[in-house]
C-alpha cells in the first residue's frame, strides 16, 4: 500500500481523496458521492442520508427533525467499525487524520472532528477583543473566543474565501505547468 500525500490546497487532492473515498465506501451507503475536503491534517467525509419517510409528517416538523436525528445516529451505530477501518487505510495512505458526518433531512451531524492548536502572536489591542468575549461570556477562553471569529469571518465572508481558494487553486495550477526547476 502506498503512503504518498498530496499537497492539500490543490484542487486535484480533493478530487483524488474524494475519488478515492467514493471508490472505497460501500455501495448504498449514501444517496450520492460523499463531500470530501482536506487541509494540511484533516480529510472531512460527509455523506448525504435519505430522509426518513414519515407518511403525513410535514418536513419541518418536529417529528421529521427527530426522525433525521435517529436516521443519523442508526447509521453511525451500524458503519462504526467498518468507517474505523477505512479512516484507518487513509490515514495511512493520505498521512492525515479523517472525519466523518452526514447530512440528512436538511441537518448536518458530525460524527468526529479533529481539533488541532494553532500558536499565534496578538498584540494588545487584538488580545483586548478576545477578553471581551471572554468577559462578555460569549467564549470559556481565548481560544474560544479566537475560534468564534474565525468560525464568524468564516460565515460572513464565505464568497470572498471561496473566490480566494479558487486563485489559490489557480496558482497551484499555474506552477505546476511551469518550467522544471
Amino acid at each position: 500500500m502506498s503512503t504518498e500525500t498530496s499537497s492539500p490546497s490543490s484542487g486535484s487532492a480533493e478530487e483524488t481523496l474524494r475519488a478515492w473515498f467514493t471508490g472505497r465506501l460501500p455501495d448504498g451507503w449514501f444517496t450520492g458521492p460523499p463531500a470530501v475536503s482536506v487541509d494540511r491534517e484533516e480529510i472531512t467525509v460527509v455523506g448525504t442520508l435519505a430522509a426518513p419517510d414519515l407518511e403525513g409528517a410535514p418536513a419541518g416538523d418536529a417529528a421529521a427533525a427527530a426522525a433525521a436525528e435517529g436516521r443519523g445516529r442508526r447509521f453511525r451505530e451500524e458503519t462504526r467499525d467498518h468507517r474505523i477501518e477505512i479512516a484507518r487505510e487513509a490515514e495511512h495512505k493520505f498521512g492525515r487524520k479523517v472525519s466523518w458526518g452526514v447530512e440528512v433531512g436538511g441537518s448536518r451531524v458530525m460524527f468526529t472532528t479533529f481539533s488541532v492548536p494553532v500558536m499565534t502572536r496578538l498584540r494588545q489591542s487584538e488580545r483586548q477583543v478576545l477578553d471581551t468575549l471572554v468577559d462578555g461570556g460569549v467564549a470559556r477562553s481565548r481560544s474560544d473566543a479566537l475560534a468564534w471569529c474565525v468560525r464568524l469571518v468564516g460565515a460572513n465572508s464565505g464568497t470572498w474565501l471561496g473566490d480566494l481558494r479558487d486563485a489559490l487553486r489557480k496558482v497551484e495550477q499555474v506552477r505546476a505547468e511551469g518550467p522544471e526547476s
